[in-house]
């Protein structure tokens, strides 16, 4: 999603604004933007082009400063467009940008223009811009803090003005934004990453928080309950944030990297596990365990279907109700509040806007039991959680979410263990077969990242497809709704998922000749049903693509092709059988020549509503 990046500092900065804006690329965008305090005026650069090319404009236009703000912006309000793209000036004195979303920006915007104000684009940020420079009389801290309090919404944003060449102001409510202490110079950006070579002292800012950067120096205030600030202080924290993208090494993509790269990151997640006790949640989770009778997992996209998949764990293995909740649609509908639950949030980036919402609206109804599956430890999910578990993916740069789905699983199938454990229903035996069988997995994946050549084949089948149904069944059916989701997000093919006992109610009259059937075939309690499902495929011309264990006794045949995985793997088999659906999406998607890492439309961390 959007990032933001400035400083303030006696050097030329630009190199850095720029850099920090390649480190937020993964996060999709499309345009982005520099603005420096130059030789006593306001200049600018703007491309809907990526940062490597405004890099050479900024270079051609001889844009310097000490003193700038820079942004990658992903479109909400107006379409890509030069015109658009951040930083937004209001006349010759203001420059600033935002993330976020403002959502009484129709108001301000008539009553700015009543006042004289034209506006230049179709954003709710330039509003802001406006409002600051209607308020401004000199002191540029005293204006953020006077329109701060004006904003509805979500925002975090970086200012400067032409008549304060060494300062900069920060706000954020509602969208992450850290400050960066540097030698003699101050920084602020969207995430920590985007300073990594120049600074590892950070300050996560908190909600309400707006900072004014000067030159080796900073002060922040919070909002108060009246509207007016008060000064805080925040601890600086040492963050040893990744120094930019991985190299790519014999890989076309950073998303075929990562998934070859899930092995590593599940061993990784895994280290230190010796037995399946609460303080792997913290030291706490003793205590919030034993004061829980249920479960609600709170996630988005990808992450909701590791939710999904743990449902069936925790039911199944832990004896603990579970519900799933989209977290967009959770806060803005009537739900029944339990005290003695267990509110579970998952998010590859821990600032997924609609999580953190959703989690702070089961707090507010009195849900204060709260864990969160992170990638990121200093994130905001981490922080609003009273218990945590970090798996440790690393970078993920491909927008399609890979290594960090498989890690969540292995999360939640740990947190579901120790819940099992703590009610009584997981003897001795079953925790040393599921340690075993868990130190056995990175094995397992590198196994079925072997099928790799026979996926491609399939691949090959699929570029002229414009439709494709998958089909699981039990626990499995969460994996063939992330393999659907994959194969849509990154290769443009409209692809929906069903459990396989839907067919007959309603999707089978989509299935013909035309229509690849791609189905997820364990060998568990559940595959004779699912073989008379694919007899109803075949019924109807349907062909089907088969990923079955090695002892389902499918085989290939006109119509039917079946790629063998190694081994079945019980409770855990979820965990192997997206990763050659996973494969299968990127394939189809380099065969159809599209953008793999940076599908079209689409953002990494998905930091607005």
């Amino acid at each position: 999603m959007c990032g933001i990046v400035a400083a303030v500092s006696n050097r030329n900065i630009v190199s850095v604004l720029v850099e920090g804006l390649k480190r937020l690329e993964y996060r999709g965008y499309d345009s982005c933007g520099v603005a420096v305090h130059q030789d006593g005026t306001l200049r600018r650069t703007r491309s809907t082009s990526r940062v490597a090319e405004l890099d050479a404009q900024i270079a051609a236009d001889a844009v310097a400063g000490g003193t700038g703000i820079a942004h990658t912006r992903w479109a909400t309000h107006g379409a890509p467009a030069v015109h658009n793209a951040h930083p937004h000036f209001s006349g010759d004195r203001i420059a600033l940008v935002h993330n976020g979303i403002i959502e009484n920006h129709d108001e301000l915007r008539a009553e700015l223009q009543s006042k004289g104000y034209q506006f230049a684009s179709q954003t709710d940020t330039e509003v802001i811009a406006h409002l600051i420079h209607q308020l401004y009389d000199g002191d540029l801290l005293d204006a953020v803090q006077r329109a701060v309090v004006r904003l509805k919404g979500a925002y975090a944003i970086a200012v400067f003005a032409k008549d304060e060449p060494h300062r900069v102001v920060g706000a954020r409510e509602g969208s992450p934004l850290v400050l960066g202490v540097g030698e003699g110079e101050t920084f602020l950006a969207s995430d920590a990453m985007a300073l990594a070579g120049v600074t590892d002292q950070i300050v996560y800012l908190e909600e309400g928080d707006v900072v004014d950067l000067h030159l080796g120096k900073h002060w922040i205030s919070q909002r108060q309950a009246d509207g007016g600030f008060a000064r805080v202080e925040r601890p600086v924290r040492t963050v040893h944030a990744h120094s930019g993208a991985a190299e790519l090494g014999p890989y076309r993509h950073y998303m075929q990297k990562e998934i070859f790269e899930q092995p590593k990151a599940i061993a990784d997640t895994l280290e230190g596990v010796a037995g399946f006790d609460p303080d792997l949640f913290g030291d706490k989770a003793a205590e919030v365990f034993d004061a829980i009778d249920r479960v609600l997992i709170l996630a988005c996209g990808t992450s909701s279907y590791s939710g999904l998949t743990a449902k069936y764990w925790l039911e199944a293995i832990a004896g603990i109700p579970c519900s799933v909740e989209i977290a967009s649609e959770y806060r803005y509908r009537e739900s029944v509040p339990d005290p003695r639950t267990l509110v579970v949030t998952i998010s590859q980036s821990g600032e997924t806007a609609d999580t953190l919402a959703a989690l702070k609206h089961a707090r507010s109804l009195g849900m204060t039991r709260t864990l969160t599956i992170c990638n990121v430890a200093t994130s905001a999910m981490v922080r609003e959680c009273e218990l945590a578990y970090i798996t440790r993916a690393g970078v993920e740069i491909g927008v399609a979410s890979t290594k960090a789905f498989t890690t969540q699983l292995v999360a939640l199938f740990l947190l579901t263990m120790v819940l099992a454990k703590r009610r009584g229903k997981l003897p001795a035996e079953g925790e040393a077969a599921a340690l075993r069988n868990l130190r056995h997995l990175p094995a397992a994946l590198q196994a079925v990242l072997a099928l790799e050549p026979q996926i491609i084949g399939w691949a090959e089948q699929f570029v002229p497809r414009q439709n494709a149904l998958f089909l699981g069944r039990g626990r499995h059916y969460p994996i063939a709704l992330e393999g659907a989701l994959k194969l849509k997000e990154i290769s443009y093919i409209h692809a929906e998922a069903y459990p396989a006992g839907e067919l007959k109610h309603g999707p089978l009259a989509l299935v013909d000749a035309s229509m690849p059937v791609i189905t997820v075939a364990p060998a568990d309690d559940l595959l004779e049903k699912l073989k008379s499902n694919m007899q109803e495929v075949r019924a109807r011309a349907g062909e089907l693509y088969v990923f079955a264990d090695a002892d389902t006794h499918i085989e290939s045949s006109a119509g039917i092709h079946v790629i063998r995985l190694p081994e079945h793997y019980g409770a855990l088999s979820p965990i192997l059988h997206v990763v050659p659906l996973q494969l299968l999406a990127y394939h189809t998607a380099c065969a159809r020549g599209t953008d793999v890492d940076k599908p079209r439309n689409l953002a990494k961390s998905v930091t607005v509503e």
